[in-house]
């Protein structure tokens, strides 16, 4: 297992390296990918992803629109932060925010997948940033369900803060399959492309402490309380057969933030926008039409 990934290594062949680049922002060296002309698009992966999760969907909404995709703190390319605290929600959305000031880019709206979809309810919550609205796809909004939901952030912790589990999770990730089974458990079902990059990520001590921190310092119970007070326009796109976030919870998210629209996108699951990017693409584009 190696620490952080190295660019000139796991990145020799990264998707859409030419559009890379490297920005000091908030005392972390972030890595990003910026392509297309027109209004910015803010794109946010999701936990243990990183920019090649956008490979193929960027290129498409960067025919219309700037495309801006970091890497989260401790992820992919991105510095991870020197205390643990760097991973609250709170935290990463004012890390992302100055990310944005500094490269001098006023989002037109926010993309987020999974807890990329919280760190923009955030950041929109905060004040950061007055986009057009924000589009979640499989949006994790809401505390984990089910009765082991609240122990979820805790056993995060508990990998986090012990090495020999750590270890124990990363050898256990390189074995042969065991990502693809990963992935297949979010209902999801990835090219070999796709795979292969997940599995360089996972071969990495720092990718994976990064991951397992976001997790352990998660807190949406305080973003459900607020998210009343979202007035954003909001789209959640859901993939029917996603085992990671149950579809329902969208429907919850309904409740709670009333102009809330949900798109269904059939037959796909948790990582919907790896497995069809361009119906995923024309979800977000007739989302971002309507908000405007």
């Amino acid at each position: 297992m190696t620490g952080k990934p190295d660019w000139n290594v796991e990145g020799r062949d990264w998707p859409n390296r030419d559009a890379s680049r490297f920005v000091e922002a908030g005392g972390l060296r972030w890595h990003v990918q910026v392509m297309g002309e027109g209004p910015a698009l803010v794109l946010l992966h999701g936990t243990g992803a990183a920019t090649h999760s956008w490979r193929a969907l960027a290129p498409i909404l960067a025919q219309n629109y700037t495309i801006v995709a970091p890497d989260l703190p401790g992820h992919g390319f991105t510095q991870t932060p020197e205390y643990g605290s760097g991973f609250s929600l709170p935290m990463v959305a004012q890390g992302v925010a100055s990310f944005l000031r500094a490269l001098n880019v006023t989002p037109h709206a926010l993309i987020g997948h999974s807890a990329g979809a919280a760190i923009a309810a955030r950041m929109v919550r905060d004040g950061a940033t007055p986009p057009a609205g924000i589009v979640g796809i499989n949006a994790a909004l809401l505390p984990f369900p089910g009765p082991l939901g609240p122990f979820a952030p805790m056993l995060a912790r508990t990998l986090f803060y012990n090495p020999f589990s750590l270890s124990l999770f990363a050898y256990r990730a390189s074995r042969p399959g065991a990502i693809a089974d990963l992935m297949r458990s979010t209902g999801s079902t990835l090219d070999a492309r796709g795979i292969e990059l997940y599995e360089r990520l996972f071969r990495s001590k720092g990718h994976l402490e990064g991951t397992v921190a976001l997790m352990a310092h998660w807190d949406l119970v305080a973003l459900r309380k607020e998210l009343p007070h979202l007035h954003a326009p909001l789209t959640l796109i859901v993939g029917d057969k996603d085992r990671a976030v149950p579809p329902d919870a969208a429907l919850d998210v309904q409740l709670l933030v009333r102009h809330a629209r949900v798109a269904t996108a059939p037959g796909l699951g948790h990582l919907a926008h790896e497995e069809d990017p361009a119906a995923v693409a024309a979800l977000i584009l007739s989302a971002l039409q309507q908000a405007s």
